[in-house]
């Protein structure tokens, strides 16, 4: 159908004309607000485990466990925060999420003993398992033609909240205790909740369920606030589907995948979402996803968790590296905090590669100059040395995980994307619980070459993943339900 000759416009033709202006630099904050409360949480881990171990005199494996109960809480985080948003609304969703992320990390600063906090930190973990649902809800306002700019954008905030967190730390560990850095995390949860009213709907997910005159209005006032208008004519929800969708789409104009049907639409609610992802046209995108995101996050974390081990001046195994600090002087949040700022570079280069090479070749790219920063780590390393290669590992890593973060939502259709982004998230969480429990243990136990070895591992499995990918969401169109 000629959809300008019948005097109808989609969605995306509508933010294609309306373009990128304020209305989404709006958005770009309070979604990018929840990756950097997200981010603050998860560098914790880094700082307080070997603080809180010698107050309460715990154990190696007690220590790993504060990151591993996190972990594990995100794991079941993701699975519910993308049923929910899917079902309910992206708005329900982060609500939700800001409120338990808020009230378990301020209950955290008072714990009383280990178990209280591992418990408490579970929760934290399981509000911050929602973090794709702010990503999806971004993107999902976003032009389809320079999408992948804007969510490397997105993605500085990740970035700046672990910085922001390593200056933190540094700043309050030596004054204060942990307690307070806790206390001070959960203040960017706290301002999502108060900031949640102005925040609006997807206009995409409301097209999805049929609510056109909803997503009119604020289409309109997209349009009002970034000072343009809306193509003439009126707001249909989708294409229809025609016989030629079925054929290999065209990489600029095509939706990303086929829509599902308006019956599996009308009768989809609750788990059904989830076994969505099983279907015929998604198994495969599925599949390899989890892969991605599992050998992500396990080399990611990895490298953040070797640069707290390697620069504590804690370690028995390697005189050079050790050094008269304990937990509360400079040199781990020094190191924590430039190898933080190799994120950086990392988002640079993923901003120039995502939209001129595509999602693949980025991803590939990267995950190949990390395994080469960090193949020397097999050996020990002078620290200076084992300083910069860590910088260039984190700086690709980010990368690679960045564009991940991109791909996953682009390739699920507007009914199960924040569902099927969630679940992937989740598969990488299992790797960031994986992680802590092998990494730490064996650099504790001097063996760093395993640890390293299993990172490369990781890597190239994770390279070998991206090839059998079928095709790259560079340019396409997001795809909704009809």
């Amino acid at each position: 159908m000629d959809y300008k000759a019948a005097g109808l416009y989609t969605l995306d033709e509508a933010l294609e004309t309306v373009g990128f202006g304020k209305f989404q630099g709006f958005v770009l904050g309070y979604a990018g607000l929840g990756w950097f409360a997200e981010a603050m949480e998860i560098m914790i881990l880094s700082f307080i485990g070997q603080a809180v171990k010698s107050e309460w005199q715990l154990s190696s494996g007690q220590e790993s466990l504060l990151s591993t109960v996190v972990f594990a809480g995100m794991l079941l985080g993701a699975n519910t925060w993308g049923l929910l948003s899917d079902n309910y609304g992206r708005r329900k969703g982060f609500l939700t999420i800001s409120m338990v992320t808020f009230g378990a990390g301020l209950l955290s600063t008072f714990s009383p003993n280990y178990l209280t906090l591992a418990l408490l930190r579970g929760l934290v973990g399981f509000g911050l398992g929602g973090s794709s649902v702010f990503l999806s809800w971004f993107l999902e306002f976003i032009p389809a033609s320079n999408r992948g700019m804007w969510m490397v954008v997105f993605s500085t905030f990740w970035t700046f909240g672990s910085i922001f967190e390593a200056t933190l730390a540094w700043i309050v560990m030596p004054r204060l205790n942990w307690r307070w850095v806790l206390a001070f995390s959960a203040v960017p949860s706290f301002a999502l909740l108060i900031l949640y009213g102005v925040a609006p709907e997807s206009p995409r997910y409301l097209c999805m369920k049929g609510n056109t005159s909803d997503a009119l209005r604020i289409l309109e006032k997209i349009a009002s606030v970034n000072q343009t208008k809306l193509p003439p004519g009126v707001l249909v929800s989708g294409r229809s589907n025609d016989k030629d969708e079925e054929s290999a789409p065209s990489e600029n104009t095509a939706p990303l995948l086929p829509s599902l049907s308006k019956s599996t639409t009308q009768s989809k609610s609750g788990f059904s979402s989830f076994f969505m992802l099983f279907s015929s046209k998604l198994i495969r995108t599925t599949l390899l996803l989890w892969v991605l995101f599992f050998g992500d996050s396990f080399s990611y974390y990895g490298i953040i968790l070797l640069t707290s081990k390697l620069s504590s001046g804690q370690s028995t195994c390697f005189p050079s590296l050790q050094s008269n600090i304990n937990p509360q002087d400079d040199g781990l949040y020094l190191n924590a905090f430039i190898t933080s700022m190799a994120e950086l570079p990392g988002l640079l280069l993923s901003a120039i590669l995502v939209d001129r090479v595509g999602r693949k070749h980025s991803m590939a790219i990267m995950f190949g100059l990390a395994f080469i920063f960090l193949t020397p780590l097999l050996i020990q390393q002078p620290a200076v040395l084992t300083t910069c290669l860590l910088f260039g590992a984190r700086m690709n890593a980010m990368g690679t995980f960045t564009v991940a973060s991109i791909y996953s939502p682009e390739l699920y259709p507007t009914s199960v994307r924040t569902t099927g982004a969630g679940v992937a998230s989740a598969i990488g969480r299992i790797g960031g619980m994986v992680c802590p429990l092998v990494a730490v243990g064996l650099v504790n136990e001097c063996h760093q070459t395993a640890a390293v070895a299993l990172f490369l591992v990781a890597i190239v499995v994770s390279i070998v993943c991206i090839q059998l990918f079928p095709y790259d969401t560079k340019g396409r169109e997001l795809s909704d339900t009809s």
